[in-house]
């Protein structure tokens, strides 16, 4: 199933120079890039991004991090790019990430972890609701397709 997934590049990872590094991760798996963009996260957005987290005792210093810096955000597609695009993002904690993917190759905190990305196709259409405007998504087709997926993936 074709599915989109946001990732974010959090603000360490914009300061550490990572942005080249991550979309270049997601290019050579073979996804298409349909949304790209820098920008500031509000409180706004924050509150409604983690609002899981609201009542936490951590939920003040993460909105202080994820403002700290601009963000890249990131709109990916593919088939079953959701748990694709987790599995190269690697698990929460950097330091126990696989080797291999971002955060196991880049990131050693939890917090801290350079990336994040939709751990769901209900959680990524709220997250494109909250950074994307219809107008900054594009799409067409990606002439490589014919090599990435087979006939029968592509529905040809």
């Amino acid at each position: 199933m074709m599915q989109r997934s946001v990732v974010l590049v959090k603000p360490d990872g914009v300061q550490r120079g990572l942005i080249g590094e991550i979309v270049t991760r997601f290019e050579r798996k073979g996804l298409k890039l349909v949304g790209l963009k820098m920008m500031y996260l509000t409180d706004e957005i924050l509150d409604q991004w983690y609002v899981h987290h609201k009542e936490k005792p951590f939920f003040g210093s993460l909105k202080h991090f994820m403002m700290s810096s601009p963000i890249v955000a990131m709109l990916w597609e593919g088939y079953e790019s959701i748990d694709t695009v987790r599995k190269l993002v690697g698990i929460t904690k950097g330091r126990e990430a696989e080797c291999g993917s971002i955060r196991g190759d880049f990131a050693m905190s939890q917090s801290n972890n350079l990336i994040h990305a939709s751990d769901s196709v209900e959680g990524a259409k709220k997250e494109l609701d909250l950074v994307f405007e219809p107008s900054e998504i594009f799409e067409y087709d990606k002439d490589d397709y014919l090599h990435v997926y087979s006939q029968e993936e592509r529905g040809k």
